[in-house]
């Protein structure tokens, strides 16, 4: 079961590690932090750096390295009974509020408190999103280094995090990565390298479409059933080799146009 890790405003791979399938210690992922970032320092030293994860990945060992080393993080928090004593409070007025607009959909209400497991050094910033709707309470905790508006952090920072499940769909499923069949664990990292740069390819692919198209925003097995996968007739010359479209081809002037954008450009 590998780590994938992904750029999160373009979705480009940075970098995929197959490891065993079970879930990571904080160890391994203080390591993984630490290969990831220091590669990425050598190229832009003064890139401001932020790691989000959900809970797997909210370790002492990560968030210490992190503090350590200058990056922010936003991490998922799994709920413990101490961290539903805090928020207790919240939780009723929460309930109010969802009383007094009972025809709105959810109610949801922010907090924030310092908090100190007993397997950390010190205490830290733990945000908690309470939400009461018809089907009872929810209550989420993330845990961060960074200054901000509790609301803003947790809507717009943590819950983006879901992008990245859409990524590694795209990645495990329409690219097949998840077929880590061979017998030695270098043979199948080797595999994850392979699939990773057909991710870079459909990437660059969709990047080339014509601005404004269905294909700018269409999943990567879409490009590849519809868009790649056309009958052609090949038809070999002494000096070139050429590639007859159908013309009943439904994304023809499409093609023609990425096909352009890949030609050579003059000096």
């Amino acid at each position: 079961m590998p780590i994938h890790i992904y750029e999160a405003i373009t979705g480009k791979p940075v970098a995929v590690f197959l490891r065993p399938g079970k879930m990571p210690t904080g160890v391994e992922v203080a390591m993984v932090l630490r290969h990831v970032v220091r590669a990425l320092r050598a190229r832009w030293p003064g890139v401001e750096i932020i790691i989000r994860g959900d809970s797997h990945y909210g370790r002492p060992e990560a968030m210490d390295w992190c503090e350590q080393n200058k990056v922010g993080y936003i991490f998922g928090l799994a709920g413990n009974p101490v961290l539903h004593r805090r928020v207790e409070g919240d939780v009723a007025r929460t309930l109010i509020d969802r009383h007094a607009n009972a025809d709105d959909e959810k109610t949801r209400r922010f907090g924030e408190f310092r908090y100190a497991a007993g397997s950390w050094k010190v205490d830290r910033r733990v945000i908690a999103r309470i939400e009461a709707s018809d089907l009872g309470i929810d209550t989420r905790f993330i845990v961060t280094n960074l200054a901000g508006l509790e609301h803003v952090l947790y809507e717009v920072v943590y819950c983006a995090r879901g992008q990245a499940e859409n990524l590694i769909k795209a990645h495990k499923l329409h690219l097949a990565s998840d077929r880590t069949s061979c017998t030695q664990a270098t043979a199948n990292q080797f595999r994850l390298v392979l699939h990773t740069a057909a991710f870079w390819l459909m990437l660059n692919l969709r990047a080339l479409t014509p601005e404004g198209s269905v294909w700018r925003t269409a999943q990567f097995d879409t490009l590849r059933l519809n868009l790649i996968k056309v009958a052609a007739r090949v038809t070999e010359l002494v000096t070139k080799i050429k590639v007859s479209l159908p013309t009943c081809c439904a994304a023809q002037q499409d093609f023609t146009a990425i096909a352009t954008n890949l030609a050579p450009q003059p000096p």
